[in-house]
């Protein structure tokens, strides 16, 4: 068997292979961050599709926490009844319901990308005001974010228990806390965007503060019997940023804190920065935190075959594979993947008399 196509189970759960749909925000909310048939469709084809965990895009934890109008939220309960029709269909095809819980700190309040992706000033219709760990715009276009007080923070890290307990009631399996791509808790683990002085900055153990609160609340909330993911950017790519020692040193305290899997992505905290992209360019993030600390890791970014895939799993640089853009080129990634490293997998049977013979 390919190490593609082998199976991995984390507490009780098992990915009946080793790809995983990764959260892609679809700014298709037309509601207050209610699902409608576009989040059931996008998700549930990926699982059509063979995908061993669909994990839905950043759902906000709070209104406030969205990045834009029309991103999900898990922030009322009136949202749980339509995300239990997609975990349902996700469900019926052997594949596993994922949410990614989030908040944009200081990148609140933005038009949608193909609107423009400017920030909307809480003044002008439709916005709001932007919070953050503290009053730095993430570009000197934009108004800077209000910074939070304790009690703010507090109200955070209740949200993000809150929205997890409707996760679990709307039927996800997996939970995953979006500490990356400059959004609220990236903000906070950053010294380019932390300058406090209280304790949640200043020193690492400060600035990680608030995340290791949010996992232990989390949980509390799952009772430590679903798997919970964390990503990360493992760089800021700028020198006195956010990098790879302190990503290391926070997954072997997350892996404490029973953190199951570490999803190893990078940058988005500091505007037109130098990205050295190319073909699995985050793979080595994955790789060695996963040996420095032993937990499970995910390789993502730019990764867009099933021989560079199973490479990847093969030199055991990660555990799982997430794909992004090339799932949205290819909803059955999986499906023609199997065929090209001759496995034999079951294929929904109404899309059996497609099935290639090997």
């Amino acid at each position: 068997m390919s190490k593609l196509f082998s199976p991995l189970t984390i507490k009780g759960y098992t990915l009946k292979n080793r790809i995983v749909v990764s959260p892609m925000c679809e700014y298709s909310s037309v509601h207050d961050g209610f699902a409608n048939d576009w989040h059931l469709v996008h998700l549930g084809s990926r699982a059509v599709g063979g995908a061993a965990l669909v994990i839905q895009e950043a759902t906000a934890v709070s209104a406030e926490g969205r990045i834009t109008a029309q991103d999900l939220g898990i922030y009322k309960d009136e949202h749980v009844e339509k995300l239990q029709q997609i975990t349902g269909f996700i469900t019926s095809q052997n594949a596993l319901p994922g949410i990614q819980l989030a908040h944009a700190g200081r990148k609140a309040s933005h038009l949608a990308p193909w609107q423009g992706d400017g920030q909307i000033h809480e003044s002008e219709n439709g916005g709001w005001q932007a919070v953050a760990p503290s009053a730095i715009a993430f570009s000197d276009k934009e108004t800077a974010p209000l910074t939070l007080d304790k009690k703010g923070i507090e109200k955070i890290i209740h949200d993000f228990k809150t929205a997890a307990i409707r996760a679990l009631k709307a039927g996800y399996k997996v939970i995953e806390i979006h500490a990356a791509h400059g959004y609220l808790i990236h903000e906070f683990l950053s010294p380019l965007s932390n300058h406090r002085t209280d304790e949640y900055g200043g020193s690492f153990e400060n600035r990680v503060r608030i995340l290791l609160e949010i996992v232990e609340q989390i949980q509390d909330a799952l009772a430590n019997n679903y798997p919970l993911f964390v990503r990360i950017s493992s760089t800021d790519y700028v020198e006195g940023g956010w990098d790879i020692d302190q990503s290391a040193q926070l997954s072997a305290l997350l892996k404490n804190k029973g953190v199951d899997l570490i999803d190893c992505s990078s940058g988005g905290n500091v505007l037109n920065v130098r990205i050295p992209l190319g073909p699995g360019y985050q793979v080595a993030f994955a790789d060695r935190i996963k040996k420095e600390t032993g937990i499970l890791t995910g390789a993502v970014g730019l990764i867009t075959s099933a021989q560079q895939a199973e490479e990847i799993l093969t030199n055991e640089q990660a555990d799982i594979i997430l794909l992004a853009r090339e799932f949205l080129r290819d909803p059955y990634f999986p499906l023609h993947a199997a065929h090209t490293l001759k496995e034999d997998i079951t294929w929904p049977v109404q899309y059996e008399r497609a099935k290639p013979k090997q």
